[in-house]
């Protein structure tokens, strides 16, 4: 999974006060969970946007200004009601040898043979929970939906793997293919013979004589 470096400075004052003061600066109060304690830190409102304002997901390199380094993934953050500025984050702290549960934005890749004939793709989750390894984590989940016909539906059960589990029960629909009032009737792969239709003579057959 691609990172994303925060560059952070380790706050000793957790205060009202002191936060205030952070936001009024242009700094983003965080705290970093998972660790034997709490790490509060702040960073620069603009080091966040590609983290915050995007539908990927990434895990985070934070760097303190102590020489510090952790790695980590966003756990929650909050917003301002009206400016929609970021007031405070919180992150969940990595270990290489800990399984993290995140959410990982799907993916869907090919033209639906289903909707090419009419019907209507239909994407039911956009993202799905995993618990993984920090090394297994992925980018995004990838799903062809090349071979769907009208009707079809791709379940969790389908994208089982090693990997990761998904914390969803196998039955749960990532994405389907439904009918339309302008879907037509698809084709068979292979043609049928019309009935009562003439066979063409073999090659090199001769034609019969004319009758006189």
């Amino acid at each position: 999974m691609k990172s994303i470096t925060i560059n952070g400075s380790q706050r000793e004052s957790v205060g009202k006060k002191a936060t205030k003061a952070l936001r009024n600066a242009g700094q983003v109060p965080c705290v970093l969970y998972g660790g034997d304690k709490p790490v509060h830190f702040a960073a620069a409102e603009l080091a966040f946007s590609k983290l915050v304002y995007t539908p990927n997901a990434h895990t985070v390199v934070i760097k303190l200004d102590n020489g510090e380094t952790l790695g980590a993934v966003l756990q929650d953050i909050q917003f301002h009601p009206v400016t929609d500025k970021i007031l405070h984050i919180d992150f969940y702290q990595l270990f290489e040898d800990k399984e993290i549960a995140l959410n990982i934005p799907v993916q869907l890749v090919g033209n639906s043979r289903g909707v090419k004939n009419g019907g209507v793709l239909r994407r039911n989750n956009r993202k799905l929970r995993i618990k993984a390894l920090p090394a297994n984590l992925p980018d995004f989940i990838e799903i062809d939906i090349t071979p769907l016909k009208i009707g079809d539906k791709v379940t969790v059960a389908d994208l089982l793997t090693e990997k990761y589990t998904f914390l969803h029960t196998d039955n749960t629909v990532v994405c389907q293919v439904r009918t339309s009032r302008v879907a037509v009737e698809e084709e068979d792969d292979d043609e049928e013979a019309v009935e009562g239709a003439e066979a063409p003579a073999a090659e090199g057959a001769e034609a019969p004589a004319a009758q006189e």
